[in-house]
């Protein structure tokens, strides 16, 4: 018939099983609504104009959907609860980790945990760290995808393609990474952070971000205390493979030389998502204060100001 679209059904369970892997290695656990909008974003456009919200999702969630079944007949992920919203949360199995770390390229001592039991308890900060992933991403629909679609699909697919871009690929991001002050990176010992998430993406001008996201459950107190043993880390040196000792964060990440010789440390984005009961508005100056040595830059008698190891610390909210 006119108009009908012809599909590949073996290979698009292939294809949706493959955007899976390569979210749910990266994030860790995420629903079907938050995987299809990372790896298939062009399917929201397709469905927009369905009524109510929920066939809505239903239909453009339904390829990925049908994919998680497929794995977890393969036996490489499972359902791990729900959200609070009702949505249903996903993770990978270990044989499934494993199979994500051939699809992201990644060793598989790098890949994490499985994520078993997020959904326990609503898993209100692992849906937040994945929000600000893709509020980072911005992915773009595949406007090419949309060609049998209506113009007014097609416009508006367009206009998001066209708007600002995102940072990184899905490949950019890790989760849920120790930040060892003792141990190793395999075997941290006590006193580390973990970072939420660890953004690389050189090609967008961003060679290493740090990032940290808070319900506003967390006092400036706590969130400093984190900022303390992120400067804890930061500050660690250890021996490279070529018998030079260097900032342990250095082995693991590359950077560009500063330009004026000085050696300030990685920034940390703060992200603030304001779904607790405390206010980001007078969190913030109380946490400035508590970090303020970690982040001001010094005044040089030349008129400068040094930032030689402080860390750039940005806040910014979700929204």
């Amino acid at each position: 018939m006119a108009g009908k679209r012809k599909t590949n059904p073996a290979g698009s369970t292939n294809s949706y099983r493959a955007d899976v892997l390569h979210v749910l290695g990266t994030l860790k656990v995420a629903t079907a609504d938050q995987i299809q909008r990372i790896s298939a974003p062009h399917l929201s456009f397709r469905h927009a104009d369905k009524e109510p919200a929920s066939k809505q999702k239903q239909a453009r969630t339904a390829s990925h959907t049908g994919a998680l079944s497929d794995m977890r007949g393969h036996g490489l992920s499972e359902n791990g609860g729900s959200t609070e919203t009702g949505d249903t949360l996903r993770n990978l199995t270990p044989k499934g980790l494993e199979a994500a770390s051939w699809e992201l390229r990644r060793p598989a001592t790098e890949m994490g945990s499985t994520a078993r039991g997020a959904g326990s308890s609503g898993a209100s900060h692992p849906m937040a760290v994945n929000e600000t992933v893709i509020a980072l991403l911005r992915p773009k629909p595949d406007v090419a995808k949309l060609a049998d679609d209506p113009p007014h699909i097609q416009a508006a697919a367009q206009a998001a393609v066209d708007g600002p871009s995102g940072i990184g690929t899905i490949g950019s991001y890790w989760t849920e990474v120790p930040l060892p002050a003792t141990g190793t990176w395999n075997a941290p010992g006590k006193g580390g952070a973990q970072a939420d998430v660890v953004l690389t993406a050189p090609q967008d001008g961003v060679p290493l971000l740090f990032i940290e996201v808070d319900n506003c459950h967390e006092t400036a107190e706590e969130l400093a205390a984190k900022l303390e043993k992120y400067a804890r880390f930061f500050r660690r040196r250890v021996k490279d493979t070529d018998g030079q000792e260097r900032p342990m964060w250095c082995t693991r990440w590359t950077v560009p030389e500063h330009e004026y010789g000085e050696a300030p440390h990685p920034p940390v984005l703060l992200v603030f998502n304001h779904i607790g009961e405390r206010n980001p508005n007078r969190t913030i100056p109380r946490l400035q204060e508590l970090t303020r040595h970690l982040w001001q830059g010094e005044r040089m008698p030349e008129g400068y100001h040094s930032y030689d190891r402080r860390i750039p610390i940005v806040v910014v909210g979700l929204r």
